[in-house]
C-alpha cells in the first residue's frame, strides 16, 4: 500500500510492463516484458563498478520503459541456502524500491545462467554463427528470470520477497 492507501499496483494499472535484473557486481543484465501478454525479453546488460549497476543507467530504462514492476533475481546456493551475493541482490532490491518508488519481487534465479547457456546453442545450432559473450549471458538471465516471475503469477505462486528489509 501506498501511503495514500491505494495499493502500489493501481497507479500503474494501465501498465503492464516489467523489468526484471540478473544482478551482478561487473554485469547487470535486463529484461523486458509484458505482464497482459505473458512476453519476456532480453534486453540489454548494464556495466557495473563492482558493486553493481550505476543507478542513473537504470533510471534511463525505467524512463523509457515506464514498468509498473520490476522483477530481481534472488541468487542462492544449489540447495537454498543464503550466500553474499543473496544479500548484495537483496540489498538492490530494496534500494531500487526505495529510489524509484516501484513495488519489487524477487525471484529464485537458481541455474538461470545454464538456461541461458542452452539458449545460446540452441540459437548457434540453428544456424547463428556470432560467438556469445557474458554480457548475452546475462541479459538472457534476466529473461529467464521474467519468465519465470510471470509463470509463478500465473500458478498463483507467491514471489514477492518483502524489500522493506523489516
Amino acid at each position: 500500500m501506498t501511503p495514500t492507501g491505494k495499493d502500489e499496483d493501481a497507479r500503474h494499472s494501465d501498465n503492464d510492463t516489467l523489468l526484471a535484473f540478473d544482478f551482478g557486481l561487473r554485469r547487470t543484465g535486463v529484461a523486458v516484458g509484458n505482464r497482459r501478454h505473458g512476453s519476456a525479453s532480453a534486453l540489454t546488460t548494464l556495466a557495473g563498478s563492482g558493486d553493481g549497476p550505476e543507478f542513473d543507467a537504470i533510471a534511463g530504462l525505467l524512463h523509457e520503459w515506464r514498468p509498473c514492476r520490476l522483477i530481481v533475481g534472488r541468487p542462492t546456493h544449489m540447495d537454498g541456502s543464503e550466500n553474499e551475493m543473496t544479500r548484495r541482490a537483496e540489498r538492490f532490491a530494496r534500494r531500487l524500491a526505495g529510489r524509484f518508488g516501484l513495488p519489487v519481487d524477487m525471484v529464485d534465479e537458481r541455474l538461470t545462467s545454464v538456461e541461458a547457456q542452452d539458449m545460446i546453442r540452441s540459437a548457434r545450432r540453428a544456424g547463428r554463427k556470432r560467438r556469445a559473450r557474458a554480457a548475452d549471458v546475462d541479459k538472457l538471465s534476466a529473461q529467464v528470470i521474467l519468465r519465470s516471475w510471470l509463470e509463478q503469477q500465473q500458478g498463483g505462486v507467491a514471489s514477492a520477497i518483502d524489500t522493506t528489509g523489516k
